[in-house]
């Protein structure tokens, strides 16, 4: 791509970045991103998050979705880990790593010695360009967290995740239903409209 093609682009985005009014809010509320919106909405649907909830925040750069988290959790734990630094969120433990690694697990299971109430997740697959591309490497890491969670949640725990609707969207709710009694799809006002982001809340491990 050309300079001035970049400069145009980039000048577009934040232009419209400045007429929308969750960035306004974001920033007049002191939320590190809009997004902090988009948990804020989900938490106001399903009541996933209360004050003595211990919480599991992934991909969690900027930290939009940690400062909503601790607002709300007055004597529970949070904890978000992202492959970026995160600037420091008071009463929130950061671990720089990736959740599929075995090594980030374990520092999550040792950090809370206990099964989870909540995991959320803002994670999306780097974009390639390729709209197809991108909504499949999204969803296989929604489908990784979601078989992650069944191990590390309590029974009646929650989980949150991004995930795409396309080609493998029925993949992701299947894999859900296996694990979950209760299961369900919700697009925040504060997701883009041409966005085909929507979030997949998942409640009540099934037993084997």
């Amino acid at each position: 791509m050309k300079k001035s093609k970049r400069i145009k682009k980039s000048n577009s985005w934040k232009i419209k970045q400045h007429r929308d009014q969750f960035f306004k809010k974001s920033k007049t509320l002191g939320y590190r991103s809009r997004a902090s919106f988009k948990l804020i909405e989900l938490n106001k649907k399903y009541k996933l998050i209360n004050g003595n909830s211990d919480l599991l925040d992934l991909g969690s750069y900027p930290g939009g979705w940690s400062q909503v988290a601790r607002r709300i959790i007055k004597k529970g734990r949070v904890m978000s880990i992202d492959i970026k630094e995160m600037a420091p969120i008071k009463n929130v433990k950061f671990i720089k790593g990736d959740i599929l690694k075995d090594n980030t697990k374990t520092e999550v299971l040792r950090y809370f010695n206990s099964k989870l109430d909540v995991i959320i997740s803002d994670m999306a697959a780097d974009t390639t360009g390729n709209k197809s591309l991108d909504s499949i490497r999204t969803n296989q890491l929604c489908a990784d967290i979601i078989n992650f969670s069944k191990d590390i949640l309590k029974p009646k725990g929650v989980l949150v995740s991004k995930v795409f609707m396309g080609e493998d969207f029925i993949e992701v709710k299947n894999l859900a239903k296996s694990l979950f009694k209760k299961v369900n799809f919700f697009k925040p006002e504060a997701s883009r409209k041409e966005s085909k982001e929507t979030y997949i809340h998942c409640e009540f491990l099934k037993t084997l």
